[in-house]
């Protein structure tokens, strides 16, 4: 089932939202100084474009660094692919099959607000992947 619903994510909004995480990545690196939030939008692009099976979880360890470097993605890119997740939400949940794919979508929002001080693991093992 997680197969099948990550290639219609991939054709519906995965896609997409991958190559606007890789836009802002790209500048971002572009920009050196910022370098570690490109390499977020990366590791976070990566997890928009196949979700399902693999879930976001807090690191242990993420503190006071973590959380003024997402006031400062928050500024550069976030709201942006904030807006995306919540645009191709919507529109997902407009038919009763994409409600799902709607939903988590949207799940994905704060994860695009706050990238940093998250790791992405498996589902079943909560493994990092």
């Amino acid at each position: 089932m997680r197969t099948l619903l990550n290639i219609i994510w991939l054709v519906l909004s995965g896609f997409w939202m991958f190559l606007g995480y890789l836009l802002a990545g790209v500048v971002l690196c572009v920009l050196i100084v910022t370098i570690p939030w490109g390499i977020a939008s990366f590791r976070i692009g990566v997890y928009a474009l196949w979700p399902f099976g693999r879930t976001i979880v807090d690191k242990p360890r993420a503190g006071v660094a973590s959380f003024l470097g997402n006031v400062v993605w928050v500024i550069l890119a976030g709201w942006w692919l904030a807006i995306g997740h919540i645009i191709t939400g919507v529109a997902m949940m407009i038919t009763i099959v994409g409600i799902p794919l709607g939903i988590a979508s949207v799940k994905l929002v704060p994860v695009s607000l706050m990238p940093l001080g998250k790791e992405i693991v498996d589902s079943r093992t909560l493994q990092p992947v």
